[in-house]
């Protein structure tokens, strides 16, 4: 689907989230994050580092990323680790949008040699 060529469109009001169907033929394009359909859909994945400070690099890495997307995920440091969650608040679950953010945070953490990505549940 070449998620991570494509850019994040700002969400009108009264458009509905993504369905169970939709959400599972994006997933196959961002196979290590895990899909939780527990009240609000989410997506969320965790990065793991050798230290604090590749955690932040890699932190204002998706803060930047997010900024020129338009599209900004709920994330969390603890030491070496950071948690990334994406859902569309505008549309109440997931939308193309976030989508495409997990496909370029992937693409660019692929460029990494320095981190773990663990499944979080």
């Amino acid at each position: 689907m070449e998620l991570a060529k494509k850019h994040c469109v700002p969400c009108k009001g009264g458009t509905p989230p993504f369905s169970n169907e939709q959400e599972d033929v994006y997933s196959k394009d961002i196979p290590s994050w895990i899909l939780d359909r527990e009240h609000i859909h989410k997506i969320r994945k965790r990065f793991s580092f050798k230290n604090f400070k590749e955690a932040i690099l890699f932190f204002n890495k998706v803060a930047d990323l997010a900024e020129k997307e338009g599209h900004h995920p709920d994330m969390c440091i603890s030491y070496n680790k950071v948690d990334v969650t994406l859902f569309t608040h505008a549309v109440g679950g997931l939308s193309e949008n976030d989508f495409i953010m997990a496909a370029k945070i992937d693409e660019f953490s692929r460029e990494r040699d320095n981190y773990q990505q663990t499944i979080i549940g």
